[in-house]
């Protein structure tokens, strides 16, 4: 035990124990999921991993979905504080191209307590090529969008049920944001800085997709 554990207040510390058992949890499922599919992972291998029991495990997560999207938890709530924090001033599409590229600036940091930002792409990477992760993906996704169209239309003082464009701007957007995903997670580059790169060039896509005329030649767009 440290110093500090010796004088911290027996709550702080019990709470401390809490965290870093569902940290490890967290860790070891993530582990067993890339190297052998989420699909063909048991609780009990998880549990074995950290040498708990199944009911520590179902104390923290609810089943193993849970645990598959712990830290993409963190990470959309990342992105909406982002979001939150943008200049009043900032149209709707600029605050959520801000936002979300401020939030890939800072993903290390915000994620550097809970699990390794290079787990975390890999982890991202599995859910978007296991079917049934997938589909949770998506369904979360549409949640999300609702969060965020909420924000916008509060930002711009409307009525995000009486006036459509909040929900069509963050339809958009977050139309980008699956597309750079799925391309990210079929190329050879699993970095954040890739994935960074690939959402700000079709991010900036969005004006000249919804131009009139097509016919002219596109802007590049490197991943």
């Amino acid at each position: 035990m440290t110093t500090d554990e010796r004088t911290e207040p027996a709550g702080g510390l019990r709470e401390r124990k809490k965290r870093r058992t569902r940290d490890a949890l967290l860790r070891a499922a993530l582990l067993l999921f890339i190297s052998q599919g989420y699909e063909r992972t048991t609780v009990d291998e998880i549990t074995d991993a950290v040498d708990v029991s199944q009911r520590t495990f179902f104390r923290y997560f609810a089943n193993k979905e849970e645990v598959a999207f712990a830290v993409q938890d963190l990470v959309e709530s990342h992105f909406f504080a982002e979001l939150e924090a943008r200049p009043a001033a900032e149209d709707p599409f600029a605050a959520m191209r801000g936002a979300v590229l401020a939030a890939w600036d800072s993903i290390e940091e915000a994620l550097c307590d809970v699990v390794p930002v290079d787990l975390y792409m890999r982890s991202y990477r599995l859910i978007e090529c296991t079917p049934a992760l997938l589909a949770v993906h998506l369904r979360r996704s549409t949640d999300m969008e609702e969060r965020v169209a909420r924000l916008v239309a509060d930002r711009e003082g409307l009525d995000v049920d009486a006036d459509p464009r909040p929900r069509v701007a963050v339809a958009a957007f977050s139309g980008v944001m699956r597309v750079t995903g799925r391309l990210w997670g079929q190329g050879k580059d699993p970095s954040v800085a890739a994935i960074r790169r690939m959402t700000e060039a079709y991010l900036d896509q969005i004006g000249p997709a919804l131009a009139a005329d097509w016919r002219g030649a596109p802007a590049a767009c490197r991943a």
